[in-house]
């Protein structure tokens, strides 16, 4: 009897073990599951926005901004004046703030914006008042109030910004090329040829 005993007791205890056992097993699977888990999240949440950084292309900006460069009662009706301004630039996931001008003139009750770089080789070019023409040093490039070229070696009229007026303020937007300008509507149509008879 005694013997029966001891092992019905004996196989308790074994059964017992075998389910502490089983028991600590799976709290240690769980565990380790959970730890997995944890690590998978992590290296989604690195990965996904990396991958996409280095996979996708940046998003093209399809348009430029407008920019405020003052009140239009400020530019005075004396001639051509330089306004100085800020502006975004955007390359890529790189925006840079970046100071440039324009030269700011009336054409038939209209404001015109020049952009400030020569169309020869972009240098600046200044207004000479004492000769009533826009002057690049650089090569001589002399060019009309309206733009169009005087003497070269600068190959088609300056550039101008396109503008907006609201509210009393003058807005510039993107710059187009002088053989663009037929297509603004801001700006009267066509584009006056250059001396030398060449097309502007």
């Amino acid at each position: 009897m005694r013997i029966l005993d001891f092992l019905h007791l004996r196989r308790n205890q074994l059964h017992k073990i075998v389910t502490m056992t089983e028991s600590e097993s799976s709290t240690r699977r769980g565990f380790v599951a959970a730890i997995y888990a944890l690590w998978g999240v992590i290296t989604a949440a690195i990965g996904l926005p990396a991958g996409a950084y280095l996979l996708l292309p940046p998003r093209t900006q399809h348009r430029e901004d407008w920019i405020d460069v003052g009140p239009i009662a400020d530019l005075g009706t004396s001639g051509p004046q330089e306004v100085v301004f800020r502006r975004n630039r955007k390359d890529g996931w790189k925006i840079t703030s970046e100071k440039t001008s324009a030269w700011v003139t009336q054409q038939s009750g209209k404001l015109v914006a020049f952009a400030p770089g020569c169309t020869h080789l972009g240098c600046a070019y200044h207004w000479d008042d004492k000769h009533k023409n826009f002057l690049c040093p650089c090569h001589t490039s002399t060019f009309g109030p309206d733009g169009r070229v005087l003497e070269g070696p600068a190959p088609r009229p300056l550039d101008r910004f396109q503008t907006r007026i609201e509210a009393g303020r003058l807005l510039l937007g993107p710059i187009v090329q002088s053989q663009e300008l037929s297509s603004l509507h801001s700006i009267q149509a066509g584009c006056p040829k250059q001396q030398g008879g060449r097309k502007a």
